[in-house]
């Protein structure tokens, strides 16, 4: 008898940020199969990721995500954690891991069943990805590495569309496709660049040419990718490779869900789309994703799939380590009892319309943020002293006017700070 559980494809991007989807008023970009996507599933325009404490943003936000654990309590190797797709591993599903491993290769091989085109790194030239076959002993040593033959979104998504032509087991299927697009360098194929002019791009409304005091990571590799001051034509031109970048993945996404109608498959899979963490280029003079404003801390995130609402959107305050509850709650697996986050299902489900009601942000020992669904207060450690910037969201989205110093604001900054103290003591902060 056909096991008939959903399967499961996951689409994960590269430093790409939430507001890089036509659909959710990005006029500029085109993202037709992300738009499609979200028409027939729920978007959640407020997931976040909760922070590092490191540079490489990245990788503590795939712990999280893949362990559905807290910043303080997501080893970066993933070193005796429980992973969501190991879980559905011993659950009886196929498990298939394909492109960017930034977790260490143990955690990869007790994750999956089967993969290919396996990137174990953070970074690459997109032409020259160093990649490894799928090894069932798990011993992926780097001397097997080899340069993979195209640009790697097409070099990841033609492993995604091989597995799902040929996969023929009668064992629902994960298959996790994590791209290294739209991470710099930022080189779209010639097809993808001609779309963007940058003439065309205009710059964010809150472009800066310096990030206006010290934040604490202003030196760091990412900030390294524009000169200071930043102009607006160079800002532009960034965007515009940014967006081609995205794009390319959007018709590799197309190419997915199309196989997925073609083979049969489409009506029984749950589909998620999300991005590992956000990122600046150019907005309030900065580059990188080291910083506690929107554009760094925001992902995009789509669930679509069997018995989910279709053109829905959300609100709702929620983390990529809530995907993991989530999947459990979808597949009819039990919640691990190591896992922290909240599972999404009713919110998907219509049966609530929150999980929590604030966000904590941490960025090394140098930046928290909390945010309700309002305001925003970040405090700055940096040299000894403490700077803070409230914002109101609703009003000032894009974070311009700081309402800190504003005498009528501090109730407001004594709740947010109280706010602040309670999560750093639930979560384990060091600074709390």
């Amino acid at each position: 008898m056909a096991d008939r559980r959903p399967n499961i494809v996951f689409i994960f991007t590269d430093d790409q940020r939430f507001d890089t989807l036509h659909a959710l008023g990005n006029e500029h970009i085109r993202t037709p199969n992300l738009d499609a996507l979200g028409q027939s599933g729920v978007t959640f325009t407020h997931a976040g990721i909760m922070g590092s404490m490191s540079p490489a943003v990245c990788m503590p936000s795939r712990a999280q995500m893949m362990s559905g654990r807290t910043l303080f309590r997501a080893p970066h190797d993933l070193a005796g954690t429980l992973t969501f797709p190991q879980m559905l591993r011993e659950a009886g599903y196929e498990t298939y891991g394909i492109g960017k491993w930034h977790n260490q290769p143990d955690s990869f091989a007790r994750s999956f069943s089967g993969g290919a085109n396996i990137f174990f790194g953070g970074m690459s030239n997109h032409l020259e990805v160093p990649v490894q076959d799928f090894d069932p002993s798990g011993r992926y040593e780097k001397a097997r590495e080899y340069i993979g033959k195209q640009f790697s979104t097409e070099l990841f998504s033609n492993s995604a569309l091989d597995f799902l032509s040929t996969y023929d087991g009668d064992a629902p299927f994960l298959l996790y496709t994590a791209y290294t697009a739209p991470h710099d360098p930022r080189m779209p194929p010639r097809q993808y660049a001609s779309m963007y002019r940058s003439g065309d791009i205009p710059v964010p409304g809150n472009y800066m040419p310096e990030h206006p005091f010290d934040n604490g990571e202003l030196r760091v590799r990412d900030e390294q990718l524009a000169p200071w001051p930043r102009t607006p034509e160079t800002i532009a031109r960034h965007i515009a490779d940014y967006y081609g970048m995205i794009t390319q993945v959007d018709e590799h996404l197309g190419r997915i869900v199309e196989t997925l109608h073609s083979t049969g498959r489409l009506e029984n899979t749950i589909i998620i789309f999300a991005g590992d963490n956000g990122l600046a280029v150019g907005q309030h003079g900065l580059m990188g994703k080291q910083s506690m404003y929107e554009h760094s801390v925001r992902v995009p995130l789509v669930f679509s799939g069997p018995c989910i609402p279709r053109g829905k959107r959300t609100d709702a305050l929620c983390y990529l380590l809530d995907i993991f509850p989530t999947l459990c709650d979808l597949t009819g697996l039990q919640i691990p009892e190591s896992v922290e986050g909240r599972s999404l299902a009713g919110i998907i489900r219509g049966q609530q319309d929150r999980v929590r009601d604030t966000l904590y942000f941490a960025y090394r020992d140098c930046q928290r943020a909390v945010r309700d669904e309002r305001f925003k207060l970040i405090e700055y450690y940096v040299n000894g002293e403490r700077t803070t910037q409230l914002f109101d969201l609703l009003q000032d989205p894009l974070e311009c006017a700081n309402l800190a110093p504003d005498g009528g604001c501090a109730d407001r900054l004594d709740h947010l700070r109280g706010e602040l103290a309670r999560w750093q003591a639930e979560v384990g902060d060091p600074l709390g």
